[in-house]
């Protein structure tokens, strides 16, 4: 009872402000979605995350809190706690209480623009974990715009500290992978002398104040001295056992990279073609309409359809989205792919899921409509069994992936616009047009089952729940 009226309560007061409205946007501005609209998720809580534009959360079990660290686009935004108006940057916030999120404090990212400036991507270990970290510490590695990686100490989140700059002097920067039980980072960045602007520098951060680089990576045709055409720049990666799997071309050109971690880290580091093929076990081509924007591997798949044959009764996916760019539904739509990886030298495609553009309209709601990500937690709440994409201004869709051959959707959650919501504009037939609209941006969920959207239109950040019969497909314990 105490949560379904902490829900009714908020609710309400999303609704009066957006009655309210802000000053200078028209009524007709603001009517693409003055009320959330949902099918078996609820609204649980929500920050606003002051009104920034936020890239990745991630969700971290620190002590006996869950502490939400969320990345943002460049831009800025007055800071209520300390008065002053400062670069978009690192969000932190208490989540302990889920029902009411309490804005700890603000890192300051790097002055500029949505691409040029902020903090988008942080990735969280503690120090008893890392091979040579200190125990009692915890510690955040973020972007700094696109010229950096840093380090913070955030055992105390109320109070952060900036302890390394791992890496200065990049031409661009984007989603990192660090893997807390070995402390290797792969960061994604760009070395000023590689033909991309994004490519990958694999760091030993086992000990957070002395990283040492241990090679740079990238695809063939991308290294310093190539020459010919350059393959799709990486987006980012993820790690799961031996293998690190790469998502490269975001909206377009697609390509996946299936990658031998142990090869990666031993073999030899110098950038020419054999050392770069030596680690791949595979790559697949997605076409070029289709991108690669998170590969996220769902592995020892229990195929019910095949129980009953001799072969095939478990089987080994990645499920891939690609990344919709323009506004207004100005390309090719993107949508999620399920890639059977079983045999992972031949990797083939053998379904997909996308929200239908008639169930809501969703080219004239302004804004991008298509996929972007997944949630990143490997928590066996879900894994194996639902999959959370956002999917812009149709907010975030769960999926059913018991059976990959055939997923289908089990719930969504779609904001309500706020105040603090920003138009989005797309040039249609020779006219800008600009419309308010939700564009929930990434999504990330806790070990508790709660799932947690972040909004690229300055909108805040949902904490929701499951409801009804998707909640039935779900493991909790």
């Amino acid at each position: 009872m105490r949560r379904w009226l902490a829900g009714l309560v908020l609710g309400l007061l999303v609704v009066l402000a957006l009655a309210l409205g802000p000053a200078g946007r028209s009524a007709a501005q603001q009517s693409p979605s003055l009320t959330a609209d949902a099918h078996d998720m609820a609204l649980v809580g929500y920050d606003d995350l002051q009104a920034r534009s936020a890239y990745q959360p991630v969700i971290y079990h620190q002590g006996s809190r869950w502490i939400a660290y969320v990345g943002h686009h460049g831009g800025s935004a007055p800071n209520p706690l300390t008065g002053d108006v400062q670069p978009n940057g690192t969000s932190i916030v208490d989540v302990t209480d889920p029902h009411a999120p309490r804005y700890l404090y603000h890192i300051p990212g790097a002055p500029g623009g949505p691409e040029s400036g902020g903090a988008q991507m942080v990735r969280v270990c503690d120090g008893r974990d890392l091979p040579r970290g200190d125990p009692a510490k915890t510690y955040l590695l973020r972007t700094f715009g696109t010229t950096a990686h840093q380090i913070w100490d955030v055992t105390d989140p109320s109070q952060p500290s900036l302890l390394t700059v791992v890496v200065d002097g990049l031409t661009d920067t984007h989603k990192s992978w660090w893997e807390c039980d070995t402390g290797i980072a792969y960061l994604v960045g760009g070395s000023p002398d590689w033909r991309v602007r994004r490519m990958t520098q694999v760091f030993d951060l086992s000990d957070p104040t002395a990283p040492r680089l241990i090679r740079e990576f990238g695809l063939v045709g991308q290294e310093p001295g190539a020459h010919g055409a350059i393959p799709p720049q990486v987006h980012g990666m993820i790690r799961a056992g031996n293998r690190i799997y790469f998502a490269y071309g975001t909206s377009q050109d697609g390509l996946i990279q299936i990658v031998d971690r142990d090869k990666l880290l031993n073999g030899d580091p110098a950038p020419t073609p054999d050392n770069l093929r030596y680690p791949e076990i595979s790559e697949l081509a997605m076409g070029p309409s289709r991108g690669a924007h998170t590969t996220f591997p769902v592995l020892g798949m229990p195929m019910s359809e095949f129980r009953h044959n001799t072969q095939g009764q478990t089987a080994d996916f990645l499920v891939v989205t690609g990344e919709t760019v323009p506004n207004a539904c100005q390309e090719f739509q993107q949508m999620v792919y399920f890639v059977d990886i079983s045999a992972e030298a031949t990797p083939f495609s053998v379904s997909n899921f996308h929200v239908p553009e008639a169930s809501g309209n969703y080219c004239d709601r302004g804004g991008r409509f298509g996929s972007h990500a997944t949630n990143e937690s490997f928590d066996p709440i879900y894994y194996g069994r639902l999959v959370f994409v956002s999917y812009f201004n149709a907010g975030v869709r769960a999926i059913d992936i018991r059976d990959p051959y055939a997923p289908r959707e089990a719930a969504y959650f779609i904001p309500a616009v706020t105040p603090n919501t920003d138009q989005r504009c797309a040039e249609i037939d020779g006219v800008e047009q600009c419309k308010v609209a939700i564009q929930t941006n990434n999504v990330e969920v806790d070990d508790r089952g709660y799932v947690y959207i972040v909004d690229r239109a300055n909108t805040g950040m949902h904490v929701l729940e499951l409801t009804g019969a998707a909640r039935q497909i779900a493991n909790f314990p």
